[in-house]
């Protein structure tokens, strides 16, 4: 039997911690953003939150 590649396993998961963690920044700065320019962001905020709720096929 293989011997599991731990490092690697370790690897894919700081990998997906650090991805999560930008994604939430962007998302923080855009709402920090809509809440400055209320009428410029509108559209954008609410188009990012359709393109969540989509699920995938």
């Amino acid at each position: 039997m293989a011997k599991p590649n731990y490092s690697f396993a370790k690897r894919q998961r700081d990998l997906a911690k650090e991805q999560k963690k930008e994604e939430k920044l962007q998302r923080k700065k855009a709402e920090a953003e809509a809440l400055l320019n209320p009428e410029a962001q509108s559209d954008t905020v609410e188009g990012a939150e359709e393109k969540e709720q989509t699920p995938d096929a």
